[in-house]
């Protein structure tokens, strides 16, 4: 059973930067893509971004809004997916959950939230100054 684990977030300023991780335990994560997604105070859950493995051959994914800030990265020997996060804004603030789909296994497929079977519990986010 894949369980992940989130770290990283914070309170920063606007214009500063994060970088979150997501770890695995139970089972190696090198074997998924995995997916970044956020969710504001009452709002819905949305995508962030996705990073398949090297099997899948694909680009990472970005949400339109933070393409050009956010970075997505992995480490297969650490065993760990990176979310850089630059020139934070105060709309970013939000809980950090990654996640992996199961069936999807390999690939990126979309950011349809039903889909995910393994999560995180969350990193808080706080962009304020």
């Amino acid at each position: 059973q894949l369980q992940l684990v989130e770290s990283g977030g914070g309170l920063v300023q606007p214009g500063e930067s994060l970088r979150l991780a997501c770890a695995a335990s139970g089972s190696t994560l090198n074997y998924y893509a995995i997916t970044w997604f956020r969710q504001a105070p009452g709002k819905e859950r949305e995508g962030v971004s996705c990073i398949g493995t090297r099997g899948a051959r694909g680009s990472p994914t970005y949400a339109d809004s933070m393409k050009g800030r956010f970075t997505v990265s992995r480490d297969y020997a650490e065993n760990v997916v990176y979310l850089q996060m630059n020139n934070l804004k105060p709309e970013d603030t939000a809980v950090y959950y990654c996640a992996a789909d199961r069936d999807a296994w390999e690939f990126c497929v979309d950011y349809e939230v039903s889909r995910f079977d393994f999560w995180g519990q969350g990193t808080q986010v706080t962009v304020s100054s």
